[in-house]
């Protein structure tokens, strides 16, 4: 098998000579066909082929390729957000009157998304804590549909045991679903921790330079479909590809998150320098915390890298002595992390991670505003506390931007 760098740049493109090096952007809102009749067999699902780009694309078909095959999947569909790619996986496994199993410490959005959006349709949710596995299988019941969780929590930084959470899965043959944004495939092996479906928030490490949105679900191959309840999809498909079928047929093409055909090529951009530009991060976060750490005004840092940190050996377990490119830091409270933010001159006050340049918020104020505080603690978000991501400036000028901040300059 290649190595990741080489699978990153050359899987899913032709090797036709007359094709250019980089791949074309196919900017088309449909594709002509010479004759009704294979038309009709695209449509009906007997052949294969690009009919309208709400469907499928070129351009964002070499995308699914190129991380399917980075994650060792058998088939991935690229979504127009990191939030779409969550919905559609969903909406593909669940129908109303359904429960779903979540780890407790997620990302503002996809428990917005959960509270706002399934609870309205009656998806029932229960919240489990990652450092504590075992309570999950107390929850599950007939009517559970999957298990689901961050690779690491976000901003809590926690790291779930994937060892336990695929026995429980198995056991109660549930699918494993994981968030992989933070760790991308590069850090994290989904197929090989027994994660059934793996998803990514491709705005983020995989385009990495903060220029576009996008997000990507991939099956790993691991779950057996045959006894999962799916809507009819409209040709027979192999018992592998139910999953997958099912989710592009019944749910994406229907509720229109089709990632456009340019913001796909800039994520396939993005691929080329994946493995290069994560080292970076991680190793540029793990010395800012190390820095930050001798900050008398500094409360606390929490990097899962760090020599004290509880999720450090799952770290050096599942993500190969990696730790991600995130932090966070407390100060002594929201009127200290404000005064930081403002006196910040490189870096950058936004709501995005993953990006080349580094990227500081307050969470409580911003992603988990309106959040109930019993919430925002079990999410690891309180008014003292920073989010930090590490982009791939000179480790020292970050140091030295965030310094001055702290200290007054």
């Amino acid at each position: 098998m290649k190595g990741f760098n080489t699978i990153a740049i050359h899987a899913g493109q032709s090797t036709d000579p007359a094709m250019p090096t980089m791949a074309p952007v196919y900017q088309s809102a449909a594709f002509t066909w010479e004759n009704p009749e294979a038309m009709e067999d695209v449509f009906s699902g007997r052949s294969y082929g690009h009919l309208y780009s709400r469907i499928s694309n070129p351009t964002v078909t070499l995308l699914e390729q190129k991380i399917s095959s980075l994650e060792n999947g058998i088939g991935a569909i690229a979504v127009s957000s990191g939030m779409s790619a969550i919905a559609v996986v969903m909406f593909t496994l669940t129908e109303a009157g359904d429960e779903i199993i979540s780890s407790n410490a997620l990302f503002g959005g996809t428990r917005t998304l959960f509270q706002n959006v399934f609870k309205k349709y009656n998806v029932k949710i229960h919240y489990y804590d990652n450092d504590h596995p075992e309570e999950i299988e107390k929850m599950i019941n007939e009517k559970t549909r999957l298990i689901f969780t961050e690779t690491i929590g976000n901003p809590r930084l926690d790291i779930p045991d994937f060892e336990k959470l695929a026995q429980i899965a198995r056991k109660k043959n549930i699918p494993l679903i994981a968030d992989s944004t933070i760790s991308t495939p590069f850090l994290f092996q989904a197929k090989k921790h027994h994660v059934d479906i793996v998803l990514h928030s491709s705005t983020k490490y995989i385009s990495g330079s903060g220029s576009t949105i996008g997000g990507v679900i991939v099956d790993t191959g691991n779950f057996n479909w045959q006894n999962f309840h799916f809507q009819k999809t409209a040709a027979k498909v192999h018992p592998d590809f139910l999953f997958l079928a099912s989710a592009r047929k019944n749910i994406f093409q229907n509720i229109g998150c089709a990632l456009s055909p340019f913001n796909a090529w800039l994520n396939i951009l993005g691929l080329d320098t994946l493995a290069l530009r994560m080292e970076k991060h991680c190793k540029n976060a793990e010395i800012l915390a190390q820095a930050l750490t001798d900050f008398s005004p500094v409360k606390e840092v929490n990097f899962p890298g760090n020599k004290n940190n509880k999720y450090r050996e799952a770290g050096i377990k599942y993500f190969n002595n990696r730790f991600g490119g995130l932090l966070t830091i407390k100060l002594s409270g929201k009127k200290e992390c404000f005064n930081m933010i403002r006196k910040l001159k490189m870096v950058k006050n936004a709501a995005n991670i993953g990006d080349s340049r580094t990227l500081i918020i307050h969470p409580a104020s911003t992603i988990y505003y309106g959040f109930p505080e019993d919430e925002k603690l079990r999410c690891g978000v309180s008014d003292d506390l920073l989010r930090i991501s590490a982009g791939l400036e000179d480790a020292e000028d970050i140091i030295n931007d965030i310094k001055q901040a702290i200290f007054g300059g």
